[in-house]
């Protein structure tokens, strides 16, 4: 599978399950033959609008085996869109 096709449905199933993802910051080959997946999404976007607050990033790992099923995901971050990213 191609790595386009892999983001593809790590972004689907955010979509379905999470929250739409903002953007997917870094992609790797792990041992197993699988794929780690960063990626930020937006948080109570509604929320966050209705009392005029800055947009909440939630930052994802997302865990992806050979066949290309996500076997994990957690949440390891949480930050404001305007605050500027962790090294």
């Amino acid at each position: 599978m191609k790595v386009a096709e892999i983001m593809e449905s790590v972004t689907d199933f955010f979509k379905e399950h999470v929250a739409p993802p903002h953007r997917i910051i870094s992609y790797e080959s792990i041992q197993n033959g699988g794929w780690k997946i960063t990626l930020e999404a937006f948080e109570e976007q509604e929320y966050m609008r209705r009392y005029a607050k800055d947009e909440l990033l939630g930052i994802y790992e997302v865990l992806v085996n050979k066949q290309h099923n996500i076997t994990s995901f957690s949440r390891t971050s949480l930050r404001y869109r305007s605050s500027p990213a962790e090294k």
